[in-house]
């Protein structure tokens, strides 16, 4: 087992809790999706537009170029349907990349600003994994948002993916 063949099952594992979030999203009334909670960023599509967000801003250090963004949140998240469009964009992005990296290409630094100030480096690798804990950490809010309206979110965790959708063969 490698670190290049963990970051690429990574990145499909969080293409696939993701979508299994989105599709169980798409089931509860619309107003439990926009509804504002005392939640991580008030509530699930403003959770769902923070992770696009970051995806973006990663996805701008990784290719050294600009992303134009002044905040990791917004005030309009805009709907489902363009949040799911945008958050799958960005992991068929994510995955697409990963299949580039070697060893020598994850252990490669690059340096960054943060959107609140200050200079960061980090290696390609670490970004790439920061990128799958930072879905996670917040599949997990929207989680506990869904239990907050009364419903059950679907079961996302790792050894699922694993059981139900992994396919070593996919990872080169």
């Amino acid at each position: 087992m490698t670190a290049v063949r963990n970051i690429r099952m990574l990145t499909r594992y969080n293409k696939w809790a993701n979508n299994m979030l989105l599709n169980a999203i798409a089931q509860l009334p619309p107003d439990e999706v926009s509804k504002k909670r005392a939640a991580a960023f008030g509530g699930m599509s403003y959770a769902l537009a923070h992770m696009s967000i970051v995806d973006q801003i990663w996805r701008a250090h990784l290719l050294g170029i600009d992303h134009g963004f002044k905040s990791r949140t917004t005030d309009s998240p805009g709907s489902l349907s363009a949040l799911t469009e945008k958050l799958n964009e960005m992991s068929d992005w994510y995955i697409q990349y990963a299949d580039t990296m070697s060893e020598p290409l994850l252990n490669e630094k690059i340096g960054f600003s943060f959107v609140d100030g200050g200079a960061g480096e980090m290696t390609r690798g670490d970004i790439l994994i920061h990128i799958c804990n930072h879905r996670a950490f917040h599949r997990g809010h929207i989680g506990d948002m869904f239990y907050q309206s009364g419903y059950r979110p679907p079961s996302i965790d790792l050894p699922v993916y694993i059981r139900d959708a992994f396919n070593e063969a996919e990872l080169g």
